[in-house]
């Protein structure tokens, strides 16, 4: 019926909300229940502080032995020198053993915000590179991944006789691709459209093994996932291998209102924004467990193959502990069948 993921808040570990012993125990809690088949975390240098995500996934690997592991999205992509990243990346699937995801994906440019700009500043890139680097960096990533001896001239990296070692377990690594469009809007029925939105969906089609997507509706979701399939078809590209996970919230409460309420606190203190009602609406699954569930049901009926969900909550175990007991179980193996 579709499979879950986890998103740790590691930024959470400077707002109060979480001790880095307790966000690992919740990924070592998390891989053991066999509900998940995922844990990610989030990604930022300056821009957002938090625990640095490669090392974080370090940390999980020694704590995990299941779940795959992977950037939510790692928006310093274009921060990050492919030849470092590789060695990075490789060591990590090594630690845990074959089972690092790589997420890629542009970050925020720098009329996001003053923060953003300063970390593109300070990292020495511009903002307008992003997209350059992110499909120069993927290209020479694979290599690095798979040759020996790599050579590459590129407009932003170079690298002359390269081989990073150890080499990965996975072979290949895959490599996916998060984009959310900023023109696409969250209406059910909206069309797509914009010159940013085809090339988002294009590059996702010739250069991705899968795509990571969020705040859409399911019937928007089915929309995108069908223009990226016929994309990777006029690329003379399988669509079949490629996956998709949508990174969603989650906050369980019997009263719906304190669930918002409390999401949109939660996710205002974690981004320092101040998110309207209908955009926390937009990506959270908010209310009783049934109401959670029959969300949840939405997208996978809408061709969502994993939905990672993040605990918009002060009380993360509790959460935690909540989705296992009352939300999971509906999406067991065999679950809603006559017996």
């Amino acid at each position: 019926m579709g499979a879950f993921g986890l998103t740790l808040p590691n930024r959470g570990v400077l707002l109060g909300t979480i001790t880095p012993d307790e966000l690992l125990a919740l990924g070592e809690l998390a891989d053991r229940s066999g509900a998940f088949q995922s844990l990610w975390v989030g990604d930022s240098i300056l821009a957002k502080p938090r625990l640095e995500s490669v090392v974080l996934l370090g940390g999980l690997a020694g704590r995990t032995h299941r779940a795959r592991l992977g950037v939510a999205c790692m928006s310093t992509f274009a921060h990050r020198h492919p030849i470092l990243l590789a060695l990075q990346w490789s060591s990590l699937d090594v630690l845990c053993n074959g089972r690092a995801l790589l997420i890629a994906c542009l970050g925020g440019s720098d009329e996001m915000s003053a923060a953003q700009a300063l970390e593109h500043l300070t990292m020495g890139i511009t903002s307008s590179e992003r997209i350059g680097r992110l499909e120069e960096g993927i290209v020479l990533l694979r290599r690095l991944f798979t040759e020996e001896r790599v050579t590459h001239q590129g407009r932003f990296y170079h690298a002359e006789g390269v081989t990073i070692e150890p080499r990965p377990v996975q072979h290949p690594l895959p490599i996916w691709i998060a984009s959310n469009p900023t023109t696409v809007t969250y209406k059910v029925g909206q069309p797509v459209s914009g010159r940013n939105v085809e090339r988002s969906f294009r590059r996702v089609a010739r250069l991705a093994d899968g795509w990571m997507t969020n705040k859409i509706s399911p019937q928007i979701f089915a929309e995108q996932w069908a223009i990226i399939r016929r994309m990777a078809i006029e690329e003379g590209r399988d669509p079949n291998p490629l996956g998709n996970v949508l990174y969603h919230n989650i906050n369980i409460n019997p009263d719906r209102e304190q669930a918002l309420d409390e999401s949109r606190r939660f996710l205002n203190a974690y981004y320092t924004a101040n998110f309207s009602r209908g955009f926390v609406e937009a990506w959270t699954a908010v209310g009783t467990p049934a109401q959670c569930i029959d969300q949840f049901k939405a997208y996978f009926a809408a061709g969502v193959e994993e939905i990672a969900v993040r605990m918009t909550s002060w009380d993360q175990r509790g959460q935690l502990d909540l989705f296992l007991r009352e939300v999971a179980p509906a999406f067991a193996p065999g679950a809603g069948r006559p017996a």
